[in-house]
Formats: C-alpha cells, structure tokens, sequence
C-alpha cells in the first residue's frame, strides 16, 4: 500500500524510516493552551520546547489536548500541526461535547442523561444523541481537533463505579448499544475520526484504572452477553477506533491486563468480532499499567499485543527507541509495524482528504476566527438544554418556600469533592448567585476542608452548621477519574442525616450521579423539595434552582 492511495499531504509510506513509521503509533498529550506558564499537569504535559521536538524530530503521529478555551485550542492546534513532520491525530476526551473541556462550545448532560430520556421515548432519545455526535465533531474540527474520544460504549451496571459512571449511556447493552451508535451516526456526518472505550468493557469495575488495576472477574459466557455487545454493534456501524481497558479479565487472559494482552486485542477483538480499524490504548501513563510495567516495555508489550495507536506513553523517545530496538532484534517484524500504519494512514487520509482540516498556511486572523461562529450555536445549546430538562428528576412539595421566621438566617451549603479542581463553581455559577440573590449565605464543604458535621467547635471556626435556619443543600458528585465518588458520597450522607436529624433542611439538589440521588431518597421526609440533575456546568445549576424555586429562566452567566 503506497501513498498515493492517499491524501496529498501524506507521504508515500515506503519513503518513512523505521523510526519514523515507529513514531507514528504515538500520540502525546500536551497542554490545550498556549503557554508553558499555563501548564496544569506538568508531570503529563510536556514544556514547548520538548513538545516541538516530539513533533518534529521524532515525528509522533498525534497529540491529545486537555485544558484551554475553544479560542486557545484554535491557536494551538495550528501551532501544533505547522510543527509537526506530517499531518497529526489532534485528539480529545470530548465524550459530553467539545465545551466539556474547552470553554466556550457546547457542553452536554453526560451521556446516561439520554439514558433516562429513552426510558420513556426511545426515538427522542437516539434523536438527541445523533445531534450529540454531530454537534461535537462540527465543533471539534472548527477548533483543529479530528478525532473524538468517543463514545464511551461501556454498560455501567455497578452503581459503585468510580470512573465510568455518567459516562456510560445506559445499564443495559442494548440501551448503551442503541445510543452509541446513534451517537456514532452523528460524528460520521462530518471528516472526524471516533472511538468506542474501553474494550472489552470498564462498566462493571469498582477500582479505577487511573489508579489501579482493576479485577474482572466475570466468565467469558458473561462477558459475551453484556460487555461485549456494544463494542459489536459498534464496530458493525463503522466506528474508527477501539480503546482498550487496563483490566484484568482472568476469563479471557489471567497474566496481562487486556491493553497488553494478545489474546483480547488480536484474539478477541480483531479475531472474534472482526475489526481491522485502530486499536489504541488507555493511556500508558495511568496507574494500572505505570506502577507494573517499565515506562518503555509497556508500549512494546501493547504493540505486541494488537495495539496501533500508543496514547502517552511516559516517556516517547524512550519507548520509540526501545520498540525500534525490538525490531532490530527480532523480536517484533517490520512487517507488523507498516500494518499499524498502513492503518494509520487511512484513518489520517480519512481527516486530510477534506481540504478544510489542514489550516492553510495564508489563512488569516479573521479567517481562523470565522470557524468559531459555529461553536455553541442557539440549535445545539437547545439541544443541551432539552436534555437536561427532560432527564431532571424532582420530588416533594415545589417549588421551594422560605417560612419567614428563616429569613436572613438561611444557608446554601455546596458539598464537592474537592472545591481546587471544581470547574463548574464560581462567583457567577447559579448554584451560588441564585440562592444568594435571595438572601442565603454560602458555606462550601469537599473533602479536604474540616468538615465534620456533628462537631462540637463553633461555626464561626470550622464547617458546622448553625442550629438555627434552613440550609439548602447542594451535591455534586458524579465519576471522575481520579475522584471517586465514595468517599465525597460518605460525606454527603454524614450531612444530610445531621441536618434532617437538626431540622434544618429547606431543600436537596442534586447534579450528577443517579446513584447518589437513590441513595438519599430512603431518607428524604416525602413533601421535602428535591431536585436531581444529571449535568453539572451552569446551565444545569441554573434550570435546577428554577424548578426548585419555581423560577421560569433565571438569570445566569451560562458560561
């Protein structure tokens, strides 16, 4: 297979290296805005300096973005592209839209909120889900990003799941089997690439894989009725990429965790259900696999095992050269390394054969910014809002009334996980200025603040709530990789026992988990006011207090 089977702006593959064909199985991950000063993660992301010379010495083959504003993504995609050896993979975990992680497009109701809309009507719900995907490719590439990181077609059946969560579409293979490939029909109206994650199923597990190895202990028969029939419907409905899980399923392979195991990615996933697209991993970085594999043996375990794509690695000249030096060996064949990028190379033709997604050198200023008139457009952003609106789930006596003995003594007390990394909070966030517009005062409480609710110590000098007034309480928890919810779960148990144990609770809101939400309800006297929202950003704080208060539209910053 040459290169003239592709894109002009690909080149032939006989004239690469062995290095550089090496490198193109690499995807880094850097920082989505501009500066090294900027950077969040620096033991992840890496400075400009290095990062160029990733790109263009070395000749990786993509980049994965986190952090920024859809202006800076548009900027730094150009950079990143003008500095690299050929055309990039500019990916992005953009599962809920592309707004979830760069401000200023469209942020959607994590995918299980569609879940709860199919219960009652189905076609609305693939409905919305298909302009979920299209809404977030059209505004990926707007920005410079060409491949979604999605869907996420795990079936979350552990309420105790720390990571996947609202991530999923739904509790059951065929809901999540439904809505995914709804989803996929989306991203395919438009010259994006997609993933389905995290084969062969991370829905079930109560470790998270960021941390640790998690244990699958289902047999294959199981595995084959609920895990495995998304990622074949799937595959079926022509998704681009398969992403591997870091879990151990003894069924299928009891000495290596599926991203390094031959006998799930070959065997099992290009074997039995028959895909020849892109294989990628998890990143390599994640705990599951960095705490037990060398920074340079775990890409070539990978590599060996099935996989194409080699998502941040720890170390990439390292791992690069080790696998050249497998190669040089014997131990792996160049012939297995030109099929991953033989595949490569398609996936790329399929982004590049669309003049539009190379930013062309003489494009100016105002041009570059005339893409941004499509992100966060009135159609998608009511999209958005129908959603959270339809999957919001209320109960008690609304709206919410203040008895007048209370006013001026009332309090807005906002639990979070960890209030340092809480995006979705600030001055102008509704969950703050709506109830303080009407006289309640703020107490914020996550995990790290001295928070016990049935202390002794005054008010005045640690988290404890008063003994007179009436609190409204609002929860978001939902799963995070790196932020389980259990323990930010235990704490908001503690809190709401002890202010239905003072008398003192007004009102519940809720944004984020179900689970959590079924957790409460046992306790909740039946007229007491409650409200549950999937979403957490401002538009789903903001239609929450409407429906609590009884307010049509308040008005919000809907940033």
């Amino acid at each position: 297979m040459t290169g003239a089977q592709f894109s002009p702006a690909l080149p032939d593959l006989d004239t690469l290296s062995l290095e550089q064909q090496v490198a193109q199985m690499f995807v880094v991950r850097a920082s989505g805005r501009f500066f090294d000063r900027q950077i969040e993660f620096p033991d992840w992301e890496p400075p400009a300096a290095t990062l160029e010379r990733w790109l263009h010495d070395l000749g990786v083959g993509g980049v994965i973005l986190v952090g920024g504003s859809a202006v800076d993504l548009l900027v730094r995609s150009r950079w990143l592209q003008a500095r690299a050896q050929y055309p990039l993979f500019v990916a992005a975990d953009i599962e809920e839209g592309v707004g979830q992680r760069f401000a200023g497009a469209t942020w959607f109701p994590p995918p299980m909120a569609i879940a709860a809309i199919a219960d009652r009507d189905p076609d609305k719900a693939r409905h919305y889900a298909e302009e979920y995907g299209a809404t977030t490719a059209r505004e990926a590439l707007a920005i410079g990003i060409n491949w979604v990181l999605g869907p996420v077609v795990d079936v979350n059946n552990n309420p105790q799941n720390p990571v996947i969560n609202v991530r999923a579409f739904g509790e059951t293979p065929e809901r999540v089997a439904d809505l995914a490939t709804a989803f996929l029909r989306g991203v395919q109206r438009f010259p994006a690439l997609s993933c389905a994650k995290h084969f062969p199923g991370h829905g079930d597990t109560s470790v998270d894989s960021h941390v640790d190895l998690p244990v699958l202990t289902h047999s294959a028969e199981r595995l084959a009725q609920v895990e495995q029939p998304p990622f074949a419907r799937a595959i079926a409905a022509g998704v681009d990429a398969v992403m591997s899980a870091h879990l151990l399923i003894p069924s299928w392979d009891g000495d290596r965790p599926a991203t390094l195991s031959s006998k799930i990615l070959t065997d099992r996933l290009r074997g039995d259900l028959g895909f020849d697209g892109l294989i990628l991993t998890d990143a390599l970085v994640m705990g599951a696999i960095a705490n037990r594999y060398g920074a340079n043996e775990a890409p070539l375990l990978a590599l060996e095992a099935g996989a194409d794509i080699l998502l941040m690695p720890v170390d990439p000249a390292g791992a690069i050269r080790t696998i050249c030096d497998a190669v040089d060996k014997g131990r792996v064949s160049p012939e297995r390394i030109r099929q991953s990028v033989e595949r490569i190379w398609r996936a790329k033709h399929k982004i590049f054969a669309e003049p539009a997604n190379l930013p062309p050198a003489s494009e100016t200023t105002g041009e570059a910014l005339a893409r941004l008139q499509s992100l966060a457009a009135p159609d998608a952003g009511a999209i958005a809002t129908e959603i959270l609106q339809e999957s919001q789930q209320v109960g008690g006596s609304l709206p919410l009334s203040l008895p007048p003995s209370t006013a001026g003594a009332t309090r807005n007390l906002l639990l979070v996980d960890n209030l340092v990394t809480c995006g979705f909070l600030g001055r102008q966030a509704p969950a703050i200025a709506i109830p303080q517009s009407r006289g309640y005062a703020l107490q914020l409480v996550d995990l790290h603040t001295d928070s016990n609710p049935e202390g002794d110590t005054p008010p005045a000098s640690r988290d404890e709530p008063s003994t007179e007034g009436a609190t409204l309480l609002q929860v978001f928890i939902r799963g995070n990789p790196f932020g389980g919810p259990a323990r930010a779960t235990e704490l908001a148990d503690r809190w709401l026992k002890h202010l239905l144990t003072s008398g003192q609770l007004q009102g519940v809101a809720i944004y984020g988990s179900p689970y959590v939400l079924q957790q409460f309800l046992p306790h909740l006297p039946a007229d007491l006011p409650y409200v549950f929202s999937y979403g957490q950003m401002h538009e789903a704080q903001a239609i929450a207090l409407g429906t609590l208060f009884g307010v049509r539209d308040p008005v919000v910053n809907k940033s």
